[in-house]
């Protein structure tokens, strides 16, 4: 071979080599970003054309798929229940949508590859499909949610703006997730395009936002519910020693500041517990500047500030100042100033206090498994850490429990059983009606529940939350009540 045939040669096998290579590495490396890229309208139909797995309640489908007489032959649908409990928007929130023209979200994006079956985890299954010719199935994902406890969260709000979360204080799981006001995904998931479109833009106009999610994707303040933290700084950091210590709650100008903090506490000097019942902001603001901005940062942090804990849906994080002076310390220990938090972060604190000061990683996917029922996946729950000493968590668990017996919750108040809890309210603007908070436990359930109100409709009062918000959480405690009697 002569050497300029012989150069050629070289120069083909490298750019043969170079083809090879960029084909393999588009493959290996950004095969799945075409796949799933919106442009790829072959790959969109395909998946349209095919069957997803359910997703589950309990044995209840809250997303299926049934057939269809078009071209894609098969449709997203959710039931949609009657009046009273309208199942599809009960749910919206956490199934989310699958629309050929919007995407998807929640349980429906992050469980995507499992409902198709395209998961690896289903591989085998997958292979031994293609074999045999069989068409593709998606796996069932059951969701850590009681049906009954959604159904009564989602009555007691009653169209109301706001949310609730209900978590198993020992595991994690989410026993309720609702948004209100909500919608309904079949009106995007229609493959009426026309009317996919003018839903859309109806939702994304409402004033009301129907798409947010308020339990996980919004952040509110916290108002007196953050006391609850600042009580297990000062606890934590040996300001105070238990529940009978003394604190000072007169009045109290915030330091460089005119502001005051005043209100009948019962007296100049009260108890850190009876501080907790009153609801007694010159108690908890002084607390807060004694505990420190920094000390509080780092408290709030052990309970899940700053943090996404819910990566099954999407979820923001709960936030608190790093660095505050000190009237803003003193403003954010009795949760203003900027302090914000979603009502998933609130339900969360109640279940560290009532799990002996532990946080759990808050879950909604309880099981995954194959159409033959064959598990793919099982949830172990996960803790987070200890926020607080089990004495410490005593401490404020006992001193919930005295808010509903003799404080600001007593409309929580269930016969036969030990419910705590912790009012909140939090005045945004003189314009708009304050949040209303309650964040509870029922111990026998080993439940804790937080229902928020973003607008709960009448004036600044500190039994706000009490007379608004704390007979929600009690009608989901006691959905759960009835469930394991």
């Amino acid at each position: 071979m002569n050497r300029p045939i012989r150069s050629v040669s070289v120069v083909a096998m490298l750019l043969f080599a170079a083809l090879l290579i960029n084909v393999s590495a588009n493959y290996m490396l950004v095969w799945d970003s075409y796949e799933d890229s919106p442009y790829n309208r072959r790959v969109l139909d395909a998946r349209f054309s095919a069957p997803r797995g359910p997703i589950l309640v309990g044995n209840a489908e809250i997303a299926s798929t049934k057939k269809v007489k078009d071209s894609y032959g098969y449709l997203r649908y959710y039931p949609e229940g009657d009046e009273e409990y309208p199942t599809a928007k009960i749910y919206a929130p956490v199934t989310g949508y699958y629309s050929y023209l919007y995407g998807a979200s929640g349980l429906e994006l992050t469980q995507s590859a499992q409902l198709t079956g395209e998961d690896s985890s289903q591989f085998l299954d997958w292979i031994v499909r293609k074999l045999s010719g069989k068409q593709e199935e998606g796996s069932i994902v059951e969701t850590t949610l009681n049906d009954k406890a959604q159904k009564a969260a989602w009555k007691a709000l009653d169209g109301r703006k706001g949310a609730v979360v209900a978590i198993d204080t020992k595991t994690g799981a989410i026993r309720a997730l609702v948004s209100s006001p909500s919608y309904d995904p079949n009106e995007l998931d229609t493959h009426d395009f026309d009317a996919s479109q003018k839903a859309w833009a109806k939702l994304n106009s409402d004033v009301d936002k129907p798409m947010n999610n308020r339990a996980t994707r919004e952040v509110y303040q916290p108002g007196s519910t953050f006391k609850l933290i600042t009580a297990a700084a000062a606890l934590e950091n040996g300001i105070v020693k238990d529940g009978d210590s003394e604190v000072e709650s007169g009045s109290y100008t915030l330091p460089t500041s005119s502001v005051v903090f005043s209100g009948n506490c019962g007296g100049d000097k009260i108890t850190l517990t009876q501080a907790l019942v009153t609801s007694c902001n010159p108690a908890f603001g002084r607390l807060g500047v004694e505990v420190g901005a920094e000390k509080l940062v780092e408290q709030a942090a052990k309970f899940g500030f700053g943090t996404e804990p819910l990566s099954e849906i999407s979820s923001v994080a709960s936030k608190f100042p790093a660095k505050a002076d000190p009237p803003q310390t003193a403003m954010s220990a009795i949760g203003e100033f900027e302090v914000a938090a979603t009502p998933l972060q609130m339900a969360m604190v109640a279940a560290a206090i009532q799990n002996g000061g532990e946080v759990m990683k808050p879950y909604l996917v309880q099981r995954i498994s194959t159409q033959d029922l064959r598990d793919t996946y099982v949830a172990k729950p996960q803790s987070m850490g200890q926020a607080l000493t089990p004495a410490n968590a005593q401490t404020l668990r006992d001193a919930m429990v005295a808010v509903v017996e003799e404080g600001t919750g007593t409309a929580a108040r269930i016969k036969g059983y030990e419910v705590g809890g912790k009012t909140g309210t939090a005045t945004v603007s003189e314009s708009r009606h304050p949040y209303a908070w309650f964040v509870s436990f029922v111990s026998e359930e080993n439940l804790a529940v937080c229902a928020f109100l973003e607008d709960a409709g009448v004036g600044t009062t500190e039994t706000t939350g009490g007379r608004l918000a704390a007979p929600i959480a009690k009608a989901v405690m006691q959905a759960m009540i009835k469930e394991n009697p």
